[in-house]
């Protein structure tokens, strides 16, 4: 589980705050992500209290030694670097208080780790039995606020009977707080929003019974629970000191104290002494079953609450553990290390809201896996993932992605791939959906003729185009194969246009190598043209390092006049499952250039073009998020598909794109299966794609390019973010139940590696929106 501590002693001290550092310890030993976060000092008898109008601040603790008091504060946090792990833990301490610092540790600190599943307040330093102490208690307001964030809670409290802090004792009660929690977490009734546990610091306490309870109504009897003192002798006590001098009356028996008449008013101080022996005096004459009586009988003490401090009926009696953790081994361990923070977060999210936490256990590295072929899923960057373990233990390890799959992601091998299938597959669907592409490779501009050799329909073209106004010409869009982000992306119409492309970044790169400006690598016409978008396209391709290119004939867009007539294209995610299966994800997302369309003769400036008539403004051109300024409700530039309906975009429209949509996936990952060098899916691997589409005016879709970890941030926020999240939540749902012959892993969601029926694969459709449109055993196992 991912458990978030916080408690009102602050950090650890054996003066005021001295279990904390052992039950953290003892929830780490059990497996348990911990994160912490705590008061800055002493924060007791506050209550859920957040201080108004104050910017709370954090700082950052590193725990020592247990029992030590060695650890150190600092004022910032430790900067992890890549590729290492920090060999330091490090806590969050803010100058607040325990509600402050649960919302802030829900909310704001640990999102890498995912969501939280518990909240623990405590242990605190002294008993927190009966109304009295409950009503003020800074560690039942920390898991009462965690419990009004709709999050489980439990305020976890130490009663102790000495002085005498028996590193053993306390060893033992974090023992059996950590076993209490846990059988809490797997028997959390329906009507508790939070528990209030109570534990003995007594010898023996694991061997004592646990006593469901409810909270005693008692009262103070005694008058004032502040004691006059005189101004002049008043100073501002340490917090931490104070509420040790006010533990140390638990057990002693204080006496009223006489109140002298006077007239007007005296100046002086007051300072907080509770009369404890009301509270004791209270439990003596009380009925067996309340928290207070537990405690006194040296019996743990579990209250459940309501978050509104009432207590919740039917749950009395012994509460009985058993004699091993209550928690069963997960069914799988994850890691979960995505390349953002932004994805990271939706992953675990998603991985929470469709496994049960008890049926997995996240790790840190997979160092912590109990042996090599424990069932084993790993979500990361693609150069993180341990291709080896995958090789060595293929029916226990699950990863997100193909070993290889450049027969897509490449754009000349994706070229290569769809004409060889095209050689046998005349009919396919990929004959009317991609664009007429040609591949070639160029190492230096004036080898450029000799690459050309070959591409007959650009020659074509060109003799085409020849005489005619740029307006009326036939258009090219030179892509490098290797390049991303929209850098590199060029038009043209004619060779000369071409030649001047390679030329300008020969000369760019020349320039560069000779210690000149990174600015003036810039292609000149493009900054002249419009000097705001210099800092946003890219700077030119280094022809040496990046060979291929392919030329696409240029497809004129669909245009929506509600959308300003902006150029937009959809990004649609597919996950390629196993050997193999392709769902197609039914929410997708349009993502729109900055600036209104012009067709590209009309980007040609002739004031600035000065015989480089490749100069052409990309922004009508280019739809690449990254490259787009912030969205806004008057110009967005991401968008759900589903949203642009419209007289441009009707209904009818949408479904038939659609469709194209999902019979063009499918014969594209055909023939990607066919070119077995290039492609190879294996049974324990999935892997999402961001597939790009664009319209013409005639509702005609073509194919763009596909993308292996696609830039779920940049297309995923604001309006993206709830197709992002739910197409993680579907792929989860496939991977993890299990998809056609090859079944599914770990067995968390049903199935137990069962092929889905038919009923079953409408149900991914209509619950998790996931459209399978390729169903083909290539005979991997």
């Amino acid at each position: 589980m991912h458990i978030l501590v916080t408690n009102d002693d602050g950090p650890p001290s054996n003066q005021s705050s001295p279990y904390i550092h052992s039950f953290v310890t003892t929830l780490q030993s059990a497996g348990h992500t911990v994160s912490v976060i705590l008061p800055h000092q002493q924060r007791s008898w506050i209550g859920k209290a957040h201080f108004a109008a104050q910017v709370v601040k954090p700082t950052y603790f590193r725990p020592g030694n247990l029992h030590q008091d060695d650890g150190t504060t600092h004022t910032k946090p430790l900067q992890s670097k890549a590729g290492s792990d920090s060999e330091h833990e490090e806590w969050v301490l803010v100058n607040s208080t325990p509600a402050t610092a649960a919302q802030l540790g829900l909310f704001h600190f640990f999102q890498d780790r995912g969501p939280v599943d518990l909240v623990v307040s405590g242990p605190n330093y002294g008993r927190n039995t009966t109304s009295l102490f409950s009503l003020s208690s800074g560690t039942i307001g920390g898991a009462m606020e965690a419990a009004v964030c709709r999050k489980r809670a439990i305020a976890l409290s130490y009663a102790f009977f000495s002085r005498d802090h028996d590193p053993e004792i306390i060893a033992g009660a974090s023992s059996m707080s950590v076993k209490l929690i846990e059988h809490l977490m797997s028997h959390w009734d329906d009507g508790v929003d939070l528990y209030s546990v109570n534990v003995p610091l007594i010898e023996g306490i694991e061997g004592k019974r646990v006593m469901y309870t409810y909270a005693l109504q008692n009262y103070w009897a005694s008058g004032s629970s502040f004691t006059e003192i005189e101004a002049k002798d008043e100073e501002n006590e340490d917090p931490e000191e104070k509420e040790v001098e006010i533990r140390e009356q638990e057990g002693r028996d204080e006496g009223g104290e006489d109140v002298r008449k006077r007239r007007g008013h005296k100046h002086r101080h007051f300072s907080w002494t509770p009369k404890f022996s009301d509270v004791y005096q209270s439990v003596e004459t009380s009925e067996p079953g309340n928290d207070g009586w537990a405690v006194k009988e040296g019996l743990v003490s579990v209250t459940p609450l309501k978050a509104n401090f009432m207590h919740v009926a039917g749950l009395k009696g012994e509460l009985k553990l058993s004699s091993q953790s209550s928690v069963p081994q997960p069914k799988f361990y994850a890691l979960v290390d995505y390349e953002d923070s932004y994805t990271q977060f939706i992953i675990l999210g998603a991985l929470s809201s469709m496994v049960s936490p008890k049926d997995y256990r996240l790790i840190p590295t997979n160092d912590g896996l109990p042996s090599p072929s424990s069932p084993f899923l790993q979500i990361s960057s693609y150069e993180a993932l341990p291709f080896q373990h995958i090789q060595d233990h293929p029916r226990t390890t699950l990863v997100n992605s193909c070993v290889i799959r450049k027969a897509l992601i490449r754009k000349h091998y994706l070229a290569h791939t769809v004409h060889t299938y095209l050689v046998k597959h005349a009919d396919c669907e990929l004959k009317f959906h991609v664009p007429v592409t040609l591949d070639f490779e160029v190492d230096y501009a004036e080898f450029l003729d000799e690459a050309l050799v070959e591409a007959y329909q650009l020659h074509e073209s060109f003799t085409g185009n020849e005489g005619k106004a740029a307006i009326d010409r036939e258009w090219w869009i030179l892509k490098p194969s290797m390049s991303d982000r929209g850098v590199g992306i060029r038009l043209f119409s004619t060779e000369q246009e071409l030649h001047d492309i390679f030329d300008q970044w020969e000369l760019d790169q020349s320039g560069s190598e000779d210690g000149e400006d990174d600015n003036d690598s810039i292609e000149p016409a493009l900054a002249n043209a419009n000097p705001s978008v210099a800092s946003k396209f890219d700077p030119g391709i280094i022809t040496s390092q990046l060979r291929h290119f392919i030329a696409q004939l240029y497809i004129s867009p669909l245009l929506l006049p509600e959308y300003q007539n902006r150029k937009f294209h959809i990004r649609t995610y597919v996950v390629s499952v196993g050997a193999i299966h392709v769902y197609v994800y039914k929410h997708m997302l349009a993502l729109f250039a900055e600036v209104p369309y012009r067709a590209p003769g009309i980007s040609v400036d002739p004031q600035i073009h000065q015989g480089l008539e490749a100069a052409v403004d990309m922004r009508p051109h280019l739809t690449n998020t990254c490259l787009q300024p912030t969205s806004s409700t008057t110009n967005p530039t991401v968008l759900p598909l589903h949203s642009l309906v419209s007289s441009s975009l009707p209904p009818a429209l949408l479904t038939s794109i659609t469709a194209q949509i999902y019979t063009t996936t499918s014969a594209l990952f055909r023939a990607a299966v066919a070119q077995p060098t290039n492609f190879q899916p294996l049974p324990n691997a999935f892997e999402v794609f961001g597939i790009d589409w664009l319209v013409d005016p005639e509702g005609k879709v073509h194919l763009l390019e596909v993308n292996a970890f696609p830039d779920f941030k940049q297309s995923g926020q604001e309006e993206g973010r709830g197709i992002v999240e739910g197409m993680w939540k579907g792929v989860l749902g496939i991977v993890l139940k299990g998809a056609g012959a090859d079944g599914g892993f770990f067995g968390v969601l049903g199935g137990e590696g069962k092929a889905l029926d038919v009923q079953e694969k409408g149900d991914v459709e209509s619950k998790w929106g996931m459209k399978e449109v390729l169903d083909l055993d290539i005979g991997r196992r």
